[in-house]
């Protein structure tokens, strides 16, 4: 596995998204996810599944879990985020979460007010770590100089760069963790990926992934619901490209966002 440095904890560069994964198959798949060798789990109170990944984690080991839950946008207010996180913690069947996220930045006026709740949250226990998600890299500065920020998560993948975010990521000492990394799928057909992958005898899921991987302080979680998908972005952990292919991916980027609703923020 590789890791990432966040807030000076080791975690799994490599996580599983559940974004879409529900009842039995979201339960299943964090249970054989588990089973494979992840570690690093990813939800959000707006997927409706936080009670199905609670149960496939459930006997676990719970301190070798890093887990991520995340604020849905009615939730930002200070009462809100206590009594939503606390209902999160319920459903998860846990005592506390690694990672709290921001979702959207859709009451990016009152971020201090949310900000602030969740230190306290912290404060108490109930999260190891404050995030953000879908930040521009502007909004991730303001939210750095009010609380201690460790992570944004944003869609990222070879079409789309994300410079900006990255550059303001490094600078204050953060994670950017990549949602949607091949791209809804995009990936598999790309000439350039596809021409790497046959170099290395891997598939194009597993360059985009490692291309990501390779890149100081970026974690991915790429969803997948099957024993064989979640093996195969499993074993690109342990694929490693020459400077050259890292290159031609990046030489990759067209601004594609495939994630971009009418509340999302003027993005860089």
């Amino acid at each position: 596995m590789r890791y990432v440095s966040l807030e000076g904890r080791r975690v799994p560069a490599l996580g599983l998204g559940t974004w879409e994964l529900e009842g039995a198959t979201c339960r299943e798949t964090v249970a054989t996810a588990l089973e494979l060798g992840y570690r690093h789990i990813d939800t959000a109170q707006g997927y409706g599944n936080e009670a199905d990944v609670g149960a496939g984690i459930d006997g676990s080991d719970r301190e070798e879990l890093f887990l991520t839950t995340k604020l849905g946008t009615s939730n930002l207010s200070t009462q809100r985020v206590h009594s939503s996180t606390r209902e999160s913690l319920d459903k998860l069947g846990t005592d506390y979460v690694d990672l709290l996220l921001i979702h959207w930045p859709a009451a990016f006026e009152r971020v201090d007010e949310t900000l602030s709740a969740m230190a306290e949250l912290r404060e108490a226990g109930a999260i190891r770590h404050i995030g953000v998600s879908n930040f521009t890299s502007a909004q991730l500065v303001e939210a750095a100089r009010l609380a201690p920020v460790a992570c944004n998560q944003v869609e990222y993948h070879p079409f789309l760069g994300q410079q900006a975010v990255l550059a303001a990521a490094r600078e204050h000492d953060m994670v950017v963790a990549a949602y949607s990394p091949l791209a809804r799928g995009a990936v598999m057909d790309d000439q350039t990926v596809n021409d790497i992958a046959e170099a290395h005898d891997a598939t194009p899921g597993q360059v985009a992934l490692a291309w990501l991987l390779a890149q100081d302080g970026v974690m991915a979680i790429p969803k997948a619901s099957s024993r064989e998908h979640l093996q195969e972005n499993l074993a690109a952990v342990d694929l490693r490209l020459t400077d050259d292919e890292l290159a031609r991916l990046d030489d990759l980027e067209r601004g594609q966002r495939i994630i971009d609703p009418p509340s999302a923020p003027n993005w860089d």
